[in-house]
């Protein structure tokens, strides 16, 4: 997975409250277990619109999506995650997000930052024309215009992110932790590691 520091660039000034995975990736795509090429569905029904925000070449691969109340509702579908990431999207911003749509961005490299309304109105005001900067290691959102937008997010996740990793990646990081325990334990209960000659007391 992908570590997450800092994202600066142009964001996606959408604002569309009740975004549910089936608008993020049509369910005709879920066929697949592959990630690539999954940003070219990825809001397949909005695109169906002429004039929508994702053609808009002004924010062609903008690392950035600012959207609306309760993003990511719906079924849980990992490829909604896999979709944002293909077309280039870091972190979503919105005031509320689904629970596992949440969790399924942070395992997949992208980082929800929650912000109150007002905040979210004021960055999709400057995100029209300006860029904004996404830093976890702060974890504020700010803007050219000196606006500082506090946000929190869980420690573990934060730090998930910042470090790159999954569960498997996790898992990883702790192999010497790991094999010394086992070592540990076919020393002191051979028994268990299926060693024959060696059996535990009777009481």
């Amino acid at each position: 997975m992908q570590n997450f520091t800092h994202v600066e660039g142009r964001a996606y000034p959408w604002g569309a409250k009740n975004i549910d995975t089936d608008v993020i990736i049509p369910a005709h795509y879920l066929k697949t277990v592959s990630r690539e090429g999954l940003g070219r569905g990825a809001f397949e029904t909005v695109r169906a619109t002429d004039g929508n925000i994702f053609d808009d070449p002004r924010y062609a691969g903008a690392p950035v999506l600012i959207a609306g109340d309760n993003f990511g509702c719906g079924s849980s579908r990992e490829h909604a995650a896999w979709a944002l990431g293909d077309m280039g999207v870091r972190a979503v911003i919105a005031p509320s997000f689904s629970d596992i749509f949440s969790g399924n961005a942070v395992k997949n490299g992208i980082l929800p930052v929650v912000l109150p309304q007002a905040a979210v109105d004021r960055l999709i005001e400057v995100a029209r024309d300006h860029p904004i900067t996404v830093d976890l290691e702060t974890c504020t959102v700010t803007t050219p215009f000196q606006d500082r937008f506090p946000f929190e997010i869980d420690p573990f996740r934060r730090q998930c992110l910042l470090e790159g990793l999954d569960e498997i990646g996790i898992t990883l990081a702790m192999a010497p932790a790991i094999t010394g325990f086992e070592a540990e334990m076919a020393r002191d209960r051979p028994w268990l590691a299926g060693r024959t000659g060696a059996a535990p007391h009777a009481a």
